[in-house]
């Protein structure tokens, strides 16, 4: 038997003459769609703007366009109808998706408890050339960059053209790391929208980062492009990636450099954040508290854009000065470049003391600190919604709280659910969502990951740390007399921790200290 790895074999896909325009690439999806529905699709009065068509079982098919939905065919979706599609289109992945091949067009699927599929949106797929013409003297500079925006909003289309240019018009090695197959289309032969660059497919969204280092280490890219760069994992390979001095283009959660400040996930891809307690003199020359906010180190990436609309950028540069003025509360207008319907191309930085055009390198303004935060979104699972509420009045921070995670910021979770992996913590990893975990279900842990999350200065002094340890030690009795269970608390000093075994005995409990310095925490027992 030959030890030669196995070559794949070609396929009646591959042996299928590849569509030459996008309307036959359109006509490949409408084929894929059960005959009345199809035929209802194709009589459509215009396909420029068609989104995606809508199939829910029990429901009437719909097409959806940007500002208007249009109800296809009689009667409502059947189980056969969903069959005829999945039947017609590539293997669904683990995170749902299908596609068709020699197309960018994406299939997702909606299933029931039991996997069965009730629906399905059949999302149009085009190569747009042309959209990065507003930062193209960024893309061809050599610049690492990273794209963010609401989804819809045109990042995988960017990404894609910004792979072409560079593989096509610069001659560069280029490497598509394509997780979910929306750069460079379904099936082993990658759509021609992507020019001349190298595309890697992940065989499981969770294993992208590997794939990431993998692209660098055997494939000497110049540049790699990735879509959606969302867990720790993944930031820590883009890192990797990026001292190794090759360009990165990549996407990630969120839709400003404000949202990734305050993830704490994905704050490693602006340099990551750490507190840092100042000296005296030198909390004095520098005008602040003791307790500071600084960035660990270079952030990964040169340039971030905000793409607010397809025609409409605001770019930050240089991302270290950026993220060390946001750190302290002070603010460098972005650049806004904005292409009008006659193609030219508008920037401007965005004060309006500054006039249309002024090369005058704008002045430092400090905003404060509060102005930074914007809303986040906070799914608690298995976390006391009051403990979330009480925190947010106590912060004075905007918090909005789901009671699911699809439309997250970030969930918070305690251990023992994050390593059962119940299935809306599945949901999130499955979202790219960051995970908070804490230790407890107390007040305490609330409000410190909510102090992460936003950047907020705790007390220092050594009477704040008392009460809070206190606080904490109180919350932790309470809890362990309720449910007879142990519970270990936070890491604290010998004197703290001295405090919290009296309480824990006033309170008729066990407690004796754990682990080892600066680690070393006290851990409570019900009295037996």
């Amino acid at each position: 038997m030959s030890d030669l790895p196995r070559v794949k074999e070609a396929t009646p896909e591959e042996a299928r003459p590849r569509p030459e325009s996008w309307a036959e690439e359109l006509d490949l999806l409408f084929g894929a769609l059960p005959p009345r529905i199809r035929d209802a699709a194709r009589e459509l009065s215009t396909h420029t703007d068609l989104l995606e068509v809508v199939m829910d079982l029990g429901r009437q098919a719909e097409a959806r366009f940007p500002n208007s939905e249009v109800l296809l065919g009689r009667g409502t979706v059947t189980g056969r109808d969903l069959e005829y599609v999945a039947a017609r289109v590539g293997s669904f992945t683990e995170d749902n998706r299908a596609g068709i091949g020699h197309t960018l067009h994406r299939i997702s699927a909606i299933r029931n408890r039991q996997g069965d599929i009730v629906g399905l949106t059949c999302r149009v797929g085009r190569a747009v050339t042309g959209t990065i013409e507003l930062i193209r003297d960024l893309v061809v500079s050599g610049r690492s960059i990273l794209l963010l925006g609401r989804p819809g909003v045109g990042k995988t289309t960017m990404l894609r053209e910004c792979a072409r240019v560079l593989a096509d018009d610069l001659r560069k090695r280029v490497v598509i790391v394509d997780t979910s197959n929306e750069i460079g289309g379904d099936g082993d032969i990658p759509h021609p929208g992507i020019g001349r660059a190298r595309r890697m497919q992940v065989r499981v969204p969770n294993l992208q980062h590997a794939v990431m280092i993998e692209a660098v280490e055997n494939h000497m890219p110049e540049v790699i492009v990735i879509d959606e760069i969302g867990t720790e994992l993944e930031a820590m390979a883009a890192r990797t990636i990026a001292e190794r001095g090759v360009q990165l283009i990549a996407t990630a959660h969120g839709r400003s450099l404000d949202n990734l400040l305050v993830n704490p996930t994905l704050n490693d891809l602006l340099g990551g954040i750490q507190t840092v307690t100042l000296g005296d003199e030198e909390a004095r020359r520098r005008g602040t508290q003791k307790s500071v906010q600084e960035r660990k180190a270079p952030p990964t990436f040169d340039v971030l854009v905000e793409i607010q609309e397809r025609q409409h950028l605001v770019i930050h540069t240089p991302l270290d000065e950026v993220v060390d003025l946001a750190l302290r509360g002070a603010y460098k207008p972005p650049q806004v470049r904005i292409k009008r319907p006659d193609g030219s191309v508008v920037a401007q930085v965005m004060e309006p003391s500054t006039a249309l055009g002024s090369e005058a390198r704008p002045p430092v303004v400090v905003r404060p600190r509060v102005a930074r935060y914007e809303p986040l979104a906070i799914f608690p699972y298995g976390v006391s919604r009051s403990h979330v509420e009480a925190s947010v009045r106590d912060l004075n921070v905007p918090v909005r709280i789901l009671h699911h995670p699809d439309q997250a910021d970030v969930v918070l979770t305690l251990k023992n659910y994050y390593r059962r992996k119940d299935s809306p913590i599945q949901e999130a990893e499955a979202r790219r969502i960051p995970i908070e975990v804490l230790r407890s279900n107390t007040a305490t842990q609330v409000k410190s990951a909510l102090s992460r999350l936003y950047g907020v200065e705790r007390p220092a002094t050594p009477e704040g740390i008392m009460e809070e340890a206190l606080e904490e030690a109180l919350e932790g009795i309470t809890r362990v007399r309720s449910t007879g269970s142990s519970m270990e608390l936070a890491p604290r000093p010998p004197e703290v921790r001295r405090v919290q075994h009296e309480l824990a005995e006033r309170h008729d409990l066990v407690s004796k200290s754990v682990g080892k310095e600066p680690l070393r925490r006290v851990k409570l027992y019900h009295q037996e």
